[in-house]
C-alpha cells in the first residue's frame, strides 16, 4: 500500500502499467508511461543538486509535464509547490521567494512573461523550461525540459511518511498567500479517503477542472492515481468547454466550486452525460440549493456529493448523496479517517445546534504554514484534555485545526456552515452570514451570480449589500429582487442596497467568487463619492 506520495502513481503503475492514466489535449499516457517521466524527472532533479527537502515549483496549465512535476519532485524527496497559472509575475515571484524554491518548472510562452520578476529570488537556481535550449533567464541558468529527463535514472533521497511533501498556497484574499504545509502522510490518507466514499475505481474517469494549487485540484490526481481512474486535464476558458470535455471523455466524476456549478446549470447539457457521469462534487462553498435541484433534474442517476475542505487540512466533510433530499443544506459529517468537532471559545463541545468553530483532527491535519509560526498557532492549536480523543494522561500534544468557520452540528451529528467569523456581518444587533442571504437570493431565480458582504452603516453597524448578475438572457430587476428576499428572509437580512453588474463575478486563483475583492471595490467607489 502506497505510504508516500509518488507511490500513489508507481503502485498502480506496477499493477496496471498499461491502464489509461492521464489525458491531456488528444493525448492519453498509461501508468507505465506517466511512471516513467515522473521517474526521469525525479532523476533530473537529482542531476541539478536538488537536496532532500527543497522546493521545486511549477508554474503551468495542467499538461502531462506538470504532472510528472509533481510525482517526479516527490520521488527524489523535493518539495513540490503549484503556482496557480492565473497568476501574475509579481504573484508568482512572491510565492518562490517566500517557499525559497531551488527549482522553478515552467513553459517556453511563461519564462518570458515572468523572468523579470524571478531575477529577484535569491535561493532560485535553475529554471527548467519546457521548449528552451540551455541558457539563462532572468539571471537564472536555464535547463531544457528534453535535458532534464534525459538525465540518467538516479534514486532519489530517502524520506518517510511524515516529511514534507507539497506546499499549497492559499488564494491570499485577505493578503499574501500563505504556504500549506502537507505531508506524505497527510495527502495519502487523503487520497484513501475521499477515494474510498467517492467508490473510486479503475473504471472511472475524472475530469480535473479545478487547478492544481488548489487542494480539492490536486485531489483529482491523487484519489484518480490511488484508484488507478483516467484522470482527464482541462484548462478552460468557459463553462461550455466543461460540457464539452465531459462528453467527449465519457467523464464518470466532476469536481467543481459553486460558481462553475451556477455557470454549468445555465448552459444547455448533451442529453449523453447523464448516461455516464457517476457522481458529482462540491467544493469550496455551499452550492445554492437552486443549483442542486437544476443539476439533480439535469442528471438524475448521478449521485451528489455536497462538501467542506479547508487547505490546512485537504478535506474534511462530505453528505452522502441518501441524506441530500433531507438535508440539502449540510455539509455532512467527517470523512473516513478524521474528526470534525464543534467547540466554543474555551474549548468545549457546543450543544446540539448550537454556533461554533469547526476543528479537525486526524491524519489530514496538515504541519503549519510555511515560515510563519504566529499564522500557524493562530489556526494550528493543542486539543484540551477530554476533547476528541485526547485524556488526560496524555503527555505529547496533538495539534488540531482551528478552522475559522462558525457551523452548527445537529442532533444526529450531521453539520451545516454558517459562515466565516471574519465574512460574518454585523447588522442590527445580528450576526448575519453572507451565504444565507445568497442562497435566499438564489432562490428567485432572478440573478445569475451574487456575493453578499456588508459594510460601515451610522445607524446599523453593517449595511448588507449585494453585488449581482443578471440571469442568462433577462435583466435583473432589483426592485422585484428584494420584494422577493422579504418574503423569505427576517428584516434586519434583507439587503440594504442592490448592485447590478454584467458578466461573472470575479474569482479567486481557486475559481471562487472573490466576496472580499468585492467589498473592497464597493468601499473604494463609496469613499470616492463621499
Amino acid at each position: 500500500m502506497p505510504y508516500l506520495v509518488d507511490q500513489l502513481l508507481f503502485a498502480t503503475a506496477s499493477r496496471n502499467a498499461h491502464s489509461p492514466a492521464l489525458t491531456f489535449g488528444d493525448r492519453t499516457l498509461t501508468y507505465g508511461e506517466v511512471a516513467e517521466l515522473a521517474q526521469r524527472v525525479g532523476s533530473g532533479l537529482m542531476t541539478l543538486g536538488v537536496r532532500r527537502g527543497e522546493r521545486v515549483a511549477f508554474y503551468l496549465e495542467k499538461r502531462g509535464e506538470t504532472v510528472a512535476t509533481a510525482f517526479g519532485a516527490a520521488r527524489a524527496g523535493a518539495v513540490f509547490v503549484p503556482v496557480n497559472p492565473l497568476l501574475k509575475p509579481e504573484q508568482v515571484a512572491h510565492i518562490v521567494r517566500d517557499c525559497n524554491a531551488r527549482v522553478l518548472v515552467t513553459s517556453g510562452e511563461r519564462v518570458h512573461y515572468i523572468a523579470s520578476a524571478v531575477a529577484d529570488c535569491p535561493d532560485l537556481r535553475h529554471l527548467v523550461v519546457i521548449g528552451a535550449a540551455p541558457g539563462e533567464a532572468g539571471g537564472k541558468a536555464v535547463c531544457g525540459w528534453d535535458a532534464l529527463v534525459a538525465a540518467g535514472l538516479a534514486p532519489g533521497h530517502r524520506v518517510i511518511d511524515s516529511d514534507l511533501a507539497a506546499i499549497l498556497y492559499t488564494s491570499g484574499s485577505t493578503g499574501r498567500p500563505k504556504g500549506v504545509m502537507l505531508s506524505h502522510r497527510n495527502m495519502v490518507a487523503g487520497a484513501k479517503s475521499v477515494a474510498s466514499y467517492l467508490e473510486n475505481s479503475p473504471s472511472d474517469t475524472i475530469l480535473s477542472a479545478l487547478p492544481l494549487s488548489f487542494d480539492a485540484g490536486f485531489s483529482q490526481l491523487t484519489t484518480g492515481f490511488y484508484a488507478g481512474a483516467r484522470v482527464v486535464l482541462l484548462n478552460y476558458l468557459l463553462p461550455r468547454d466543461v460540457l464539452q470535455a465531459l462528453a467527449k471523455e465519457r467523464v464518470t466524476g466532476l469536481t467543481a466550486v459553486p460558481p462553475l456549478w451556477i455557470q454549468l446549470t445555465q448552459l444547455p447539457w448533451p442529453e449523453s452525460i447523464a448516461g455516464h457521469l457517476r457522481y458529482i462534487a462540491n467544493t469550496g462553498g455551499r452550492m445554492p440549493r437552486e443549483t442542486l435541484a437544476r443539476l439533480r433534474a439535469q442528471l438524475p442517476k448521478t449521485k451528489p456529493f455536497l462538501m467542506y475542505g479547508l487547505t490546512e487540512a485537504f478535506r474534511s466533510t462530505y453528505l452522502p448523496p441518501s441524506e441530500v433530499d433531507r438535508r440539502p443544506d449540510s455539509i455532512g459529517k467527517a470523512i473516513p479517517n478524521a474528526e470534525i468537532l464543534v467547540l466554543r471559545p474555551d474549548g468545549t463541545h457546543c450543544a446540539a445546534d448550537e454556533p461554533g468553530e469547526l476543528v479537525h483532527r486526524g491524519a489530514l491535519v496538515g504541519m503549519g504554514y510555511w515560515n510563519d509560526p504566529e499564522k500557524t498557532a493562530e489556526r494550528y492549536q493543542p486539543l484540551p484534555d477530554g476533547v476528541g480523543g485526547r485524556e488526560a494522561g496524555m503527555v505529547l500534544p496533538e495539534l488540531a485545526v482551528f478552522s475559522g468557520d462558525t457551523v452548527k452540528m445537529d442532533a444526529d451529528g450531521f453539520l451545516y456552515f454558517i459562515g466565516r467569523r471574519d465574512e460574518m456581518i454585523k447588522t442590527s444587533g445580528y450576526r448575519v452570514s453572507p451565504t444565507e442571504v445568497e442562497e435566499a437570493i438564489y432562490a428567485t431565480k432572478l440573478v445569475g451570480e451574487a456575493a453578499a458582504f456588508g459594510s460601515d452603516h451610522p445607524a446599523l453597524g453593517q449595511e448588507i449589500v449585494v453585488i449581482a448578475t443578471p440571469p442568462t438572457g433577462r435583466e435583473l430587476a432589483t426592485d422585484a429582487l428584494l420584494a422577493e428576499c422579504r418574503k423569505s428572509l427576517p428584516a434586519y437580512m434583507v439587503p440594504a442596497r442592490v448592485e447590478v453588474r454584467a458578466g461573472p463575478l470575479p474569482r479567486n486563483p481557486n475559481g471562487k467568487i472573490d466576496r472580499k475583492a468585492l467589498a473592497a471595490e464597493y468601499e473604494e467607489r463609496k469613499a470616492s463619492t463621499a
